[in-house]
């Protein structure tokens, strides 16, 4: 079997995956912030030979895939990114909003797959449809979210949210997601100008 990128990615991830579980931040964190992403590696490794999504989609699943990892170990706040809150004098950890934009990126595979299966007649449409589908899946990652906040142990809970004492959080990050669903709408957009109307 000839190796192509999905499987590079796939291994790129195991070795990361078990390099970051060893002695993370708050155990129960990890667990809460890995299970789903774990969850979404199982689910492409099992479909893979089903339908196969371009590299570029793999390449953009695959962002909020290390992001997530990377904010499972050490809590999304606490993730080494003093870097960019100094530069731009922010007063909190900015790096789960970025991971939060990335997760938009999903919206370029779910289009892509409605593309290819002519599921949808309309460019704009299989594209919206993408977009729509993450800022749903957006909304109801925020209540799994308060959910676990509100039944897990005090400390857990707070940092498995990550709001960092913004009231706001939520909506912020659910407009982070769809602004990355917008961006990832753009790009199926334009890779196939063309093809439908």
């Amino acid at each position: 079997m000839k190796l192509k990128l999905p499987h590079y990615l796939l291994l790129t991830y195991v070795i990361f995956f078990i390099a970051l579980a060893i002695n993370p931040y708050d155990r129960d964190v990890w667990f809460a912030e890995n299970l789903p992403i774990v969850g979404i590696v199982l689910f492409l490794a099992v479909t893979h030979r089903r339908f196969q999504f371009s590299n570029l989609s793999y390449i953009m699943m695959s962002v909020l895939i290390f992001l997530h990892t990377l904010g499972g170990h050490f809590t999304f706040e606490r993730v080494p990114f003093d870097w960019i809150t100094d530069f731009f004098g922010f007063e909190r950890n900015h790096f789960d909003r970025i991971a939060h934009f990335s997760v938009g990126f999903y919206a370029f595979p779910v289009a892509e797959y409605l593309n290819r299966k002519n599921l949808v007649n309309s460019r704009l449409l299989t594209a919206l449809f993408g977009i729509l589908s993450i800022f749903t899946v957006a909304a109801i990652y925020e209540i799994i979210e308060w959910l676990y906040a509100v039944t897990a142990n005090p400390t857990a809970g707070i940092a498995f949210l990550g709001s960092q004492g913004d009231i706001w959080d939520a909506q912020k990050d659910m407009f982070a997601d769809g602004l990355g669903a917008i961006f990832s709408g753009i790009i199926f957009l334009k890779i196939n100008k063309g093809t439908k109307k």
